[in-house]
């Protein structure tokens, strides 16, 4: 179950470790997956660019915690800063808190201070943290000195990027799951004219779907070009 606070941050069902794309990131995943069932680290630190899917990893720790009889709490950074930061008092009786892009707490004194006190209060109770970032710790625009030896209290770890090989795979393999025909040149496409990142290709395969369903028209260059907007760049290969 989810610990109740004052505004409930959601998670979504369908973020699972199963459906994260690994690509050489598959002994990171294990060990952000046994942290989520007890079963390793204490306390977790990721970094990576955006569109890496951090956040649905996290998200995937906390379903397969909950999954497991274990008590969590998802926590968006970005969406932090708007409570007050005693919404950590009493976190640490949880079994397992995820705080989602941690970075957008650096600089503020009052959250590192609530941050910090919050990762000792959790190594006291034998809570489980995991933390996800943009950068590593010590790129952190942190004024709390005693904050960034607190995060490093477990192991560091950077998403490695896929390759546009493994993107253009995952996105054919997400559309097969979804029953919806993806022709090869309709993905080559969206792989060269839309950015990259493998969760806003995965968002503008959904939204393909939603369109396709609604109108009953296949997939086609033109018809992306209808639901996504016509794009006058072209990303090409790094």
């Amino acid at each position: 179950m989810f610990q109740q606070i004052p505004f409930k941050f959601e998670t979504r069902e369908s973020n699972t470790f199963d459906t994260y794309v690994k690509g050489a990131n598959e002994l990171l995943v294990g060990l952000v997956a046994q942290c989520a069932t007890d079963a390793g680290e204490q306390q977790m630190y990721i970094w990576g660019d955006e569109g890496q899917g951090k956040s649905h990893l996290l998200q995937a720790a906390c379903n397969a915690a909950s999954k497991d009889n274990r008590t969590v709490c998802y926590l968006p950074a970005d969406q932090l800063v708007q409570q007050d930061p005693q919404i950590f008092d009493g976190l640490e009786s949880l079994n397992l808190i995820c705080i989602d892009d941690v970075h957008h707490l650096a600089g503020d004194m009052q959250w590192e201070t609530a941050v910090f006190n919050l990762i000792n209060r959790c190594r006291e109770s034998n809570t489980s943290l995991l933390f996800s970032a943009t950068v590593a710790p010590e790129q952190l625009n942190i004024q709390l000195a005693d904050l960034h030896s607190r995060l490093l209290w477990g192991p560091v770890l950077r998403l490695q990027s896929l390759s546009d090989v493994e993107k253009f795979e995952a996105l054919r393999h997400r559309a097969s799951q979804k029953g919806l025909e993806l022709p090869e040149n309709v993905a080559d496409y969206l792989m060269s004219h839309y950015p990259r990142d493998l969760f806003g290709l995965f968002e503008r395969l959904d939204k393909l779907d939603i369109a396709s369903m609604a109108s009953q028209r296949r997939l086609t260059i033109p018809f992306v070009k209808d639901v996504l907007g016509g794009v006058d760049v072209v990303y090409k290969n790094d």
